[in-house]
């Protein structure tokens, strides 16, 4: 008889395969989800490094400070001694050029802004959160230059953000500060090099300045 001692195949999946396999659409689409927001979160896109904003005039880090050899200091004029490090005020910029490309067209904002007494809305570039505290002057003052986080800005011609100022940039310096820090009479030259001896230099420099780096990833110390 056709069939006779055939033997029946088990059945792989049970009765409850297919709620599991609808249960389970939601979780996937969910942990893809989260994939995704976690890969844009990182990306330069998303933080718009690289691009320059519109600004009221054209400033050129490049010309300013390169160029033309103007110290930082001379336009952000409180990133020693301040939280903030300043924009310029329109008399600082009015100072050179009442006298340099006076008539120009591109500095009619700045002319008209002197004139009026009104103050350039400069566009900013890098911002931190509300929830987070952050003090140009005590990183200054320690040893990290600007071009620690603000990369190569004096090669900018348009001003744009280099870095993504996210809590691990932030942690990689503060669990590591002999890496960056560095002679104080170097903290503004953008040309200033690690060389492969600095990590004893770093050690000296953070014990000399009296830097605790075992409390600088406290998260009291950036969230108040």
């Amino acid at each position: 008889m056709a069939g006779v001692g055939r033997k029946t195949m088990p059945q792989i999946f049970g009765k409850g395969s297919n709620v599991l396999a609808k249960a389970s659409l939601p979780g996937a689409a969910l942990l893809l989800t989260i994939v995704i927001l976690v890969g844009a979160n990182v990306t330069p896109y998303t933080h718009r490094l690289g691009v320059a904003l519109d600004q009221p005039a054209p400033f050129s880090h490049k010309h300013h400070f390169t160029e033309l050899g103007i110290d930082c200091r001379y336009c952000h004029t409180g990133v020693e001694k301040s939280p903030i490090a300043g924009v310029p005020a329109t008399e600082t910029c009015y100072t050179c050029h009442s006298q340099i490309w006076w008539n120009s067209p591109l500095l009619q904002v700045v002319r008209d802004s002197y004139n009026k007494n009104i103050p350039i809305e400069w566009s900013r570039v890098n911002n931190v959160p509300d929830f987070v505290y952050f003090d140009h002057s005590v990183h200054v003052t320690k040893g990290i230059s600007c071009f620690t986080c603000h990369g190569e800005i004096d090669k900018q011609n348009l001003t744009f953000k280099e870095n993504a100022f996210q809590m691990k940039y932030c942690l990689d310096c503060h669990r590591n500060p002999e890496a960056l820090i560095r002679p104080m009479n170097e903290v503004f030259n953008p040309d200033y090099h690690y060389g492969k001896d600095h990590a004893k230099l770093g050690a000296e420099l953070v014990k000399e300045r009296g830097i605790r780096k075992e409390q600088l990833d406290d998260c009291s110390v950036c969230h108040h």
